[in-house]
């Protein structure tokens, strides 16, 4: 059976665990060739690698908040593979604070926040624009969150931040049509470490709340982000939840 993406190459900024490796596996399983990137944890990126069907993948350091990281990965990526068709900007990072305690949003805990989660992914788009335009049909997939659209979420700055993600991936649209396609994959609450602190109890009281009485899988994400790739080639500047219903 023919796959829908062979040929193609996807790079993954962040993907060593959670969504990110899952975006990987369901890519690779269209048949397209992974780069997956690592800031801290290189075991962690191979391992991804080492179970992905087909071959030629690749592991690659990257930090989103040193966009020169970023400008050599476009460049090793061109050097060694030739392309790239698909970026997903999966990296970033959160930690839980109170939405009333005004106070613990420090100035330099915002400054960090926008660079590792806004910032970071301008500037990998901005990397790897070039050989997106290339393709000829390239596509960027930013991984947002509904935060971004209710103003619930671990933190202010993070739900904040989250909504410039998806005021990006529309502007963008505009300005990179028709070369590259821009779209927002936009999940509630996922069974990931993402959120430190959140257990399998804390899980399973929010499961509850959600429409579908279960809240999401790092797969249940990644099958979105491959469709943005494989079925929705008409949609570009789109914010696509991923929720359960839970922003209903």
């Amino acid at each position: 059976m023919t796959q829908i993406l062979s040929g193609k190459v996807a790079v993954v900024i962040g993907g060593s665990g959670g969504i990110g490796a899952a975006a990987a596996r369901a890519l690779a399983a269209e048949g397209a060739t992974l780069v997956v990137t690592w800031r801290s944890d290189e075991a962690a990126a191979r391992a991804v690698i080492a179970g992905l069907p087909g071959s030629g993948h690749m592991a690659r350091h990257s930090t989103v908040e040193d966009s020169a990281t970023l400008v050599a990965l476009a460049a090793d990526v061109t050097d060694t593979l030739g392309r790239c068709d698909i970026l997903v900007n999966s990296a970033g990072y959160t930690k839980p604070i109170p939405i009333a305690d005004l106070d613990a949003l420090t100035d330099e805990f915002i400054d960090d926040m926008f660079k590792v989660n806004w910032r970071g992914q301008f500037a990998a788009i901005r990397a790897f624009a070039p050989l997106l335009k290339t393709s000829g049909d390239g596509l960027v997939v930013n991984v947002s969150s509904i935060a971004g659209l209710n103003g619930v979420g671990s933190n202010l700055a993070y739900a904040a931040i989250k909504a410039g993600i998806d005021t990006m991936t529309k502007s963008l649209a505009r300005a990179l049509a028709p070369a590259i396609r821009m779209m927002s994959v936009s999940p509630g609450v996922v069974a990931t470490d993402f959120v430190p602190g959140r257990d399998a109890a804390a899980l399973e009281k929010v499961a509850t709340t959600i429409p579908l009485r279960r809240v999401a899988t790092a797969e249940d994400v990644a099958r979105a982000i491959a469709a943005c790739a494989t079925h929705l080639t008409y949609s570009t500047g789109s914010i696509l939840i991923v929720d359960g219903g839970r922003a209903l």
